[in-house]
């Protein structure tokens, strides 16, 4: 069975650059912050655009901060579903029929057999009440 829940996601964009990623991953390492989903993505040469959630924003945010990135904290919704055929599609039919319209998700590694996704909707409220049922 899936489980949603509300989460706080940073996000932020920087000039992107060859090392970018390795040099967020390695301030987010030495504050001692894990990621627990993270989306990332280069816009040509020009900019990059990353999502993460991690366990420790306050954290995450100071030492991404110390790299000249301008974090915002946004509220998106986190899905633990089991990591089988099929789940994400029950998911999506669940807010889809409800008429939300879902802006972007990403995923995180399967632990344990299960797989979180991380959603942003248009109304992440009535997102996590379609999800529950």
């Amino acid at each position: 069975m899936a489980k949603a829940s509300r989460v706080k996601q940073l996000s932020f964009t920087m000039p992107n650059n060859v090392g970018l990623l390795m040099e967020i991953t390695e301030a987010l390492a030495k504050a001692k912050v894990n990621i627990e989903a993270i989306t990332a993505y280069g816009w040509e040469e020009l900019e990059a655009s990353f999502m993460i959630v991690t366990d420790n924003n306050a954290k995450a945010k100071k030492a991404l901060a110390r790299l000249g990135a301008k974090v915002e904290i946004e509220d998106a919704i986190a899905l633990e579903v089991p990591n089988r055929v099929g789940e994400l599609h029950k998911a999506t039919q669940k807010i889809a029929t409800s008429g939300i319209d879902i802006y972007y998700l990403y995923g995180s590694p399967p632990k344990g057999g299960k797989m979180t996704i991380i959603f942003k909707t248009e109304n992440d409220r009535k997102a996590l009440k379609a999800l529950a049922k």
